[in-house]
């Protein structure tokens, strides 16, 4: 059998837009056109590469290894065309990024600081849900996810998780004046906390915590975003459970002060890839010097 390329072209385009009719457009043909193509390809292959999820086509288990290879094999050769057309005006290279949403603002700008001013690099960072990110990463839309969680993997997903740092936990509050020192179950026991919800890693650390302790914090908020929670620590008058990093800029300006490092309670982060044929060099290099970092 010899792989018919113009077909799986289409098939291409199909998976990454995850639509007939988009698809159709896209490559300026009509919609029939594509699906004859598809199930040509389908024949050819012998498997079935979508399945379909209402209006939504889905990729198969064999879609998904069929479209990691299509999309090496039409990615490198547009790379090709680029770097013999553009070289000569500095084209850029582009690093796609998916964020969760509720992830820490700080960090995601010292992961990406290496490329922030490159003049050969674009970036595009998109934030959003967890689930919707590994969706389009599955479909080649992103090359990276940024999250503090690590995402369920079904069998056919073809995604691997990178632990690139971990940063502790603390208990931040506003600077006062010197009182007497106050074990962790003396806090936990007098003062107001604002914590992330209970979804969260660090708030089921936290929760575990108190349990030891035998105590029951008085929860003044619960907060599932890192940006918000950071904004709450600034005007609450209690404790907030944060890994000072999201707050790094008003610890340095006194304006938030960290009363006590919780003791094994740490946040994650993890850049979540496709397996790829080719991995990008872009993302090769941040992943190694995120690395070197949280081992320095």
């Amino acid at each position: 059998m010899e792989l018919n390329y113009h077909h799986l072209r289409y098939f291409w385009a199909v998976a990454r837009e995850g639509n007939l009719t988009r698809a159709a457009e896209r490559l300026h043909v009509s919609q029939s056109a594509v699906s004859a193509q598809i199930r040509k390809l389908e024949d050819a292959l012998g498997h079935a590469l979508f399945e379909r999820a209402g209006r939504t086509l889905r990729l198969t288990a064999a879609g998904r290894t069929t479209l990691d290879y299509a999309h090496t094999i039409f990615e490198t050769g547009e790379e090709l065309l680029q770097v013999l057309d553009d070289e000569a005006t500095g084209a850029r290279r582009t690093l796609r990024v998916g964020v969760q949403a509720t992830l820490s603002r700080n960090f995601q700008i010292g992961f990406l600081a290496p490329l922030l001013n490159r003049d050969d690099v674009a970036l595009e960072v998109r934030s959003g849900p967890l689930g919707d990110l590994l969706e389009r990463l599955s479909a080649f839309q992103l090359d990276v996810v940024l999250t503090s969680s690590v995402p369920a993997r079904a069998r056919e997903d073809r995604w691997v998780s990178h632990t690139i740092d971990e940063q502790p936990v603390s208990l931040i509050g506003h600077p006062r004046a010197r009182k007497r020192a106050r074990t962790l179950r003396e806090l936990l026991t007098e003062e107001r906390f604002v914590v992330p919800t209970k979804e969260s890693s660090i708030r089921m650390g936290f929760d575990a915590l108190a349990a030891e302790l035998a105590t029951t914090p008085r929860i003044a908020a619960e907060v599932d975003d890192m940006a918000m929670l950071r904004l709450v620590a600034r005007s609450h008058a209690g404790l907030t459970v944060i890994p000072p990093i999201v707050v790094q800029d008003e610890l340095d300006a006194g304006s938030l002060a960290l009363r006590m490092q919780l003791p094994g309670l740490v946040e994650r982060f993890f850049a979540v890839t496709a397996e790829r044929q080719t991995p990008h060099p872009l993302l090769h290099g941040l992943l190694q010097r995120a690395r070197e970092s949280a081992a320095g």
